[in-house]
């Protein structure tokens, strides 16, 4: 995954902006992009000339997300459970992942989409199990903008920032990724026990 990340990234860096939008739109495909590594670069290339706005790189980025999360949405939703049965193994996602995602959704509502934005790999495939539950279109397009252009901006800045240190923070931002893919892991597992171990209601 590392080499497609590099890969990616000199892509960003050789064709700007119209790269920049190809590669966030693939990151919502469910392909392994690593935008929480293209979005720091992005704002490096701002702050050494190689592109020229920080609010255009992060509005581009926002919009190739909402256009990768939007077809894969529509994939769910018109697909359905039977194209997560055929496909979904190429996105890591099975019927079990689905229905903790309908029971999450449930639960917490069309802010789960919002929360998605920000868990490394979850936010890469949060469009098709939205699209399969059938969340209504202008909350699954409201929560995704919001939560991109917070991603997108916040992510971007930080590179800008901190140029001339572009390497350490990518170090940073992989050890992030690791935690926050254990934490979420951690969360299923628990969440998975308290249903099985929950003491059941005598009739």
């Amino acid at each position: 995954m590392e080499h497609l990340s590099h890969f990616f990234l000199n892509f960003v860096d050789q064709f700007g902006y119209a790269g920049l939008f190809v590669v966030m739109v693939l990151a919502n495909l469910g392909i392994p992009v690593g935008a929480e590594l293209v979005m720091p670069a992005a704002g490096a290339l701002v702050a050494t000339g190689h592109l020229s706005s920080l609010w255009l790189a992060a509005g581009i980025a926002t919009v190739g997300e909402l256009v990768g999360g939007s077809a894969l949405y529509a994939l769910g939703y018109y697909g359905g459970r039977p194209f997560v049965a055929r496909y979904g193994k190429y996105l890591k996602l099975d019927a079990g992942k689905l229905d903790r995602f309908d029971a999450f959704y449930e639960r917490y509502g069309n802010v789960i989409v919002l929360i998605c934005r920000f868990v490394p790999f979850v936010r890469g495939i949060a469009g098709l199990p939205a699209g399969v539950s059938r969340m209504p279109k202008r909350w699954f397009l409201l929560y995704t903008a919001i939560g991109s252009a917070v991603f997108c901006v916040g992510l971007a800045y930080l590179g800008s920032l901190f140029a001339r240190h572009i390497d350490t923070i990518m170090l940073q931002i992989h050890t992030y990724v690791r935690v926050a893919v254990a934490v979420v892991l951690v969360a299923i597992v628990a969440a998975i026990a308290l249903q099985l171990f929950r003491p059941r209601p005598v009739s």
